[in-house]
């Protein structure tokens, strides 16, 4: 099996390079970058581009690692003993497969994604060391262990929100999705968008990384909010011209794409005002 990215999903050369390596190794792909630089979507393309079918695990700060396991449900097995119910006399009844659980089950080689790793707790990568590691884990109401028919592809991604354990990082290998280039961005814009008409593009991926570019912005719009971006300018019918910005305002046109802050607002605000009193 060898991922060299869709037709909706351009792949870079060592991006592909990075997912290659990781299922040669067997070894989970953990993956980082600025979000919305398409790590989630990476998983669900190399799925698809693989043939395989894909579980997700969406992590938030709440998340615990034996949820991805399994979890006992002792409150239905207790409600259900008080009713007399006979289905409590089977602790299966009360185990509810975790995803691990289901990729480790599944009849074939699947794609498991772990979502934004980072948002859990500091020692959620550390519960699952071993589990990742052996493919296997131990169900201790049962009394069973579970082994994970075929090796799973495993993605994992982080928004880099907090440090990672080292042995955690031991076990994975490591690709950092790097902001497009110019060039790369074209190709990404071109699958979304095929018919856009240069001109437009141009002036607006322009004037998209002179704003990722300014100095002090507390949050750079990302390849998502671009996409977005340029989806509005469509809509709207704008022309190059329209895009073109004068001293009397540095926003962009339809800038609540691009800007999700008041400080970023109110620093081009600024921007705009500078201009005008040195005129």
């Amino acid at each position: 099996m060898k991922f060299d990215g869709t037709a909706d999903y351009v792949a870079t050369e060592d991006l592909t390079v990075a997912v290659n390596a990781a299922v040669t190794l067997e070894r989970p792909l953990l993956v980082k970058g600025e979000p919305g630089t398409g790590k989630t979507e990476l998983a669900r393309q190399v799925a698809k581009a693989l043939g395989l079918p894909i579980l997700e695990w969406h992590i938030k700060s709440t998340t615990r690692a034996q949820q991805g396991l399994y979890e006992y449900d002792a409150v239905s097995r207790l409600r259900d003993s008080q009713l007399g119910e006979d289905r409590v006399h089977d602790v299966r009844n009360y185990i509810r497969k975790g995803k691990l659980w289901q990729a480790f089950e599944a009849d074939g080689k699947c794609v498991l994604l772990i979502d934004e790793i980072d948002k859990a707790d500091i020692e959620f990568p550390n519960d699952l060391l071993q589990e990742l590691d052996r493919m296997e884990f131990h169900v201790y109401e049962t009394g069973e262990t579970i082994e994970a028919r075929q090796r799973p592809i495993v993605i994992i991604t982080s928004n880099n929100e907090k440090e990672l354990p080292d042995a955690f990082l031991r076990r994975c290998f490591f690709h950092y999705i790097r902001f497009p280039d110019l060039e790369t961005m074209k190709r990404i814009v071109d699958v979304h968008f095929p018919g856009i008409k240069q001109a437009l593009l141009t002036t607006a991926l322009t004037q998209f990384y002179e704003i990722r570019d300014q100095q002090g912005l507390k949050k750079k719009p990302s390849t998502s909010e671009v996409l977005d971006w340029l989806k509005l300018l469509l809509a709207e019918d704008l022309s190059p011209e329209d895009l073109r910005r004068d001293g009397a305002s540095a926003l962009p046109k339809l800038h609540g794409a691009l800007l999700k802050n008041e400080q970023d607002v109110a620093l081009f605000e600024r921007l705009a005002f500078m201009a005008r009193g040195q005129r």
